[in-house]
């Protein structure tokens, strides 16, 4: 009951920034009359985040903006502006090109049933008018483009430091007016096992002729520069404080586990070593389970196995269900593993 209760506690906690926002800025007059709509992409680096905001009123009709801003995690507030517009394909003026370009603030909440949302205010950067803003998180998009690749991509290598600057490069290109024609991205094919999909083309634009910028005072704090290095498997095997998770006889021919993720699907991904040897890596943790089988007859009186976390997936730390099976007996555990310790399981032969 504990267990379920620190899980459900965790859970409600500890969701993403990074995803796909949608909803509207609302206003009561000036340009802004009623509200508009608003698809917001962050993507988290750190305390930083980075994405694109389209303003607009139907597929077809919108303005593009770069992203900066950052996440405060000490009371869960959200903060970004619009850089300058690196895009648009309009029939109808929704608003002045880069002058009316936000600044926002909003409080990441999470009601439960698994919504999460954005409420807060809007302010354009060259006039002192607020604006409501609510977003809710969604599963789709209405405008494709290269931050979907590293959204959906992000709980399985793509939080790369490298590979989120290389995309927000991409992005940062001013581009001419759209004719529309939206990025295709590849099918979704079987859930890869912790390998990154292949990035797909991106088409080339001539870039846009933009009216010198105007020197606007920034209201983002410097993102922090990351310097954690990145380690090997065999180095965080090494690294990290092995703890016992539990203790198994051994009997019979053979052992047979089985490992799961123990809460929800989130890219968890592990290590095996056995005593001190890499014997399976790159496991990707989901609701079906993940099968091995070893000889007891190639095992020693005494063994001990550790789980060891490659990543922390969407929603640490990173948790295995493990299902020991052994001379027809079951043996269950909980492992837990983060970026300082290890979930160790000992099995030692029964004397005869």
């Amino acid at each position: 009951m504990f267990l379920l209760f620190f899980l459900l506690s965790f859970l409600s906690n500890a969701q993403m920034i990074t995803g796909i926002w949608r909803g509207k800025v609302s206003g009561d007059g000036g340009i802004l009359k009623s509200s508009y709509k608003l698809e917001l992409k962050l993507v988290q680096k750190g305390d930083s985040l980075t994405g694109t905001s389209y303003y607009y009123a139907s597929p077809n009709n919108y303005y593009r903006f770069k992203v900066k801003g950052y996440f405060d995690t000490e009371n869960n507030t959200v903060i970004w502006q619009d850089e300058e517009m690196i895009e648009y394909s309009s029939n109808n003026k929704l608003f002045t090109p880069n002058d009316d370009a936000m600044v926002t603030e909003a409080d990441f909440n999470c009601p439960g049933g698994g919504k999460m949302m954005l409420d807060g205010k809007s302010k354009k950067k060259e006039e002192n008018k607020t604006f409501n803003l609510h977003l809710d998180k969604v599963e789709g998009t209405n405008f494709k483009d290269e931050w979907d690749w590293l959204i959906e991509n992000y709980t399985a290598g793509a939080n790369d430091p490298v590979i989120i600057d290389s995309i927000c490069n991409i992005a940062s290109a001013p581009v001419a007016e759209s004719n529309n024609e939206a990025v295709i991205l590849p099918p979704k094919t079987e859930e890869n096992k912790g390998v990154v999909k292949e990035m797909p083309a991106l088409k080339k634009h001539e870039p846009v002729k933009k009216e010198p910028k105007k020197e606007i005072a920034t209201v983002i704090s410097p993102a922090k520069k990351d310097t954690t290095p990145v380690l090997t498997i065999e180095e965080k095997f090494q690294k990290r404080q092995k703890t016992i998770a539990t203790e198994i006889p051994l009997a019979g021919d053979s052992i047979e586990l089985r490992f799961y993720d123990n809460a929800e699907i989130d890219g968890d991904s592990i290590s095996l070593f056995l005593n001190d040897e890499l014997i399976f890596q790159h496991i990707k943790l989901t609701g079906d389970a993940y099968s091995i089988k070893l000889a007891v007859s190639d095992l020693t009186d005494n063994n001990e196995l550790t789980m060891v976390a490659e990543n922390l997936g969407a929603i640490p730390p990173n948790t295995s269900y493990m299902l020991a099976i052994v001379n027809n007996k079951r043996y269950e555990a909980v492992l837990t593993s983060t970026e300082n310790s290890s979930a160790v399981i000992r099995f030692k032969k029964s004397v005869p």
